[in-house]
């Protein structure tokens, strides 16, 4: 996929993650929370705000090119028999971080991305509390914009191992298996946050790795790996992360395989 056809949605595609972003301010005051059922035994709260932004993205997404299927969360998946024959799909979550929305927090995301053969080339990561806008494409660096001001190319940085890391982690899934894993590692700060603004600290230098003990979905992450990839100075950072398995779950991050960046098994 060329740089000029990734450059014909990034405008657009910016456009709708804002404007779904909005609309997610409209639930905060009240928000109406059910339980779902999430692609196995486990459940998880869902408001009317996943659910208008899933609804209007959807449809724009759909505007934009009929002919690229969309993958989200909020919506019924095609099974892996039809589409283990897409090459280009989009991977949505319409609001990330539903657990801090409905506490009050102001950390949740809207995440759209552009799977291309297995690969994030467009990722776009909204978050609508703070009017902050980071997005990438491949080939294009990743970027940051606060409300309409100029965007930024942000950049990841290769820790110091002498000086330490800093560690970015999730609010919502601590455990005492993730307490056990920092202890093999030399940790000079922890940085708590919600939803995908994790992916965001890594790939603009404010942390050096985020491992993830918990299982993730595949569009938990495809925003958020495509910006990380794009926040190096000079080429690509790598990501052992793809895209539509059989299965869109993700597995745990693993011990042996900690190093600079991000660190979630693609499963």
């Amino acid at each position: 996929m060329s740089g000029t056809d990734l450059g014909r949605y990034l405008d657009e595609v910016t456009a709708i993650a804002v404007e779904a972003g909005k609309l997610t301010l409209k639930y905060r005051r009240d928000p109406r929370v059910a339980e779902k059922g999430d692609h196995g035994d486990d459940t998880s709260p869902v408001t009317d705000a996943d659910l208008a932004a899933d609804q209007y993205i959807t449809e724009h997404l759909t505007a934009l090119d009929s002919q690229i299927p969309i993958i989200s969360e909020e919506s019924k998946s095609a099974d892996y028999a039809t589409r283990k024959n897409w090459r280009r799909f989009w991977l949505v979550d319409p609001l990330d971080g539903t657990k801090e929305f409905v506490r009050g927090s102001d950390e949740f995301t809207v995440n759209i991305a552009l799977i291309d053969n297995v690969e994030p080339v467009l990722g776009v990561i909204y978050v609508p509390a703070r009017e902050l806008l980071y997005y990438a494409e491949k080939g294009g660096g990743s970027w940051r914009r606060r409300g309409d001001g100029k965007p930024v190319r942000i950049f990841s940085s290769v820790p110091d191992l002498s000086k330490g890391l800093t560690v970015v982690e999730s609010k919502s899934h601590p455990s005492p298996e993730w307490e056990d894993y920092l202890k093999d590692f030399p940790v000079k700060e922890r940085v708590s946050t919600g939803s995908s603004l994790k992916f965001c600290l890594v790939a603009e230098g404010l942390a050096d790795i985020y491992p993830r003990m918990n299982p993730t979905m595949e569009w938990d992450v495809a925003a958020g790996d495509c910006i990380y990839r794009n926040s190096a100075r000079l080429g690509q950072r790598k990501s052992s992360l793809t895209y539509n398995k059989p299965t869109v779950k993700n597995g745990h991050c693993e011990k042996r395989q900690i190093r600079h960046g991000v660190q979630v098994n693609e499963g």
